[in-house]
């Protein structure tokens, strides 16, 4: 396991075409604790993310107390600074990470989607592996996480990226695939 601050954190090795990004900084106020320390969770997540070349996880709210969670698993963990602004500012802190690294897309996921199984990514990951490519899970027609960002898009999304929106304004603004995977999920977060 890397650990990294995101701004100091720098490169990956060659080869990779496909991070696994895993947000995992909230507090979880409406659920009492943070996310990534509710049992299970944490690592069920990383688990989703098997078919990823390398995974990224970025923490915050109770980073050291998340970590020790991850010692069997081999990821990198970068540390929103500014955590506390929303999944925003998690979002920009991972991506700014994957900027400096050779991966052509990245899957976003978060820590609060008990029932999305590696089942899920895996077939989110059969569309074009390219830098272009913007996709997303869909359930029953409804659009939800996990979501496919090629490279060429991360910069926008950085920029939009504010508060708890996330993609949000940058995925509402764009033609995005969805990937229907109501057959294997619900895609439900978990906020109590």
């Amino acid at each position: 396991m890397c650990e990294c601050l995101f701004d100091t954190c720098l490169g990956q090795d060659g080869g990779v075409t496909t991070t696994g990004l895993l947000l995992a900084a909230g507090a979880g106020r409406r659920m009492g604790r943070p996310k990534a320390l509710v049992e299970g969770w944490l690592v069920r997540a990383v688990e989703s993310l098997a078919d990823c070349d390398q995974v990224v996880i970025v923490l915050g709210a109770a980073a050291d107390e998340a970590r020790p969670l991850l010692d069997a698993h081999d990821v990198t963990i970068v540390v929103a600074p500014d955590w506390e602004e929303g999944m925003g500012a998690s979002l920009r802190a991972g991506l700014m990470h994957l900027q400096h690294g050779d991966a052509s897309r990245c899957v976003v996921t978060l820590v609060d989607l008990p029932d999305v199984t590696a089942h899920v990514v895996r077939r989110l990951l059969e569309c074009p592996d390219n830098e272009d490519v913007l996709a997303r899970a869909t359930y029953d027609g409804h659009p939800g996480h996990p979501v496919l960002l090629g490279r060429s898009h991360w910069p926008g999304v950085i920029t939009s990226a504010v508060g708890d929106q996330g993609a949000r304004t940058y995925l509402s603004a764009h033609e995005v695939a969805g990937v229907e995977c109501g057959d294997l999920a619900t895609g439900v977060d978990v906020d109590s």
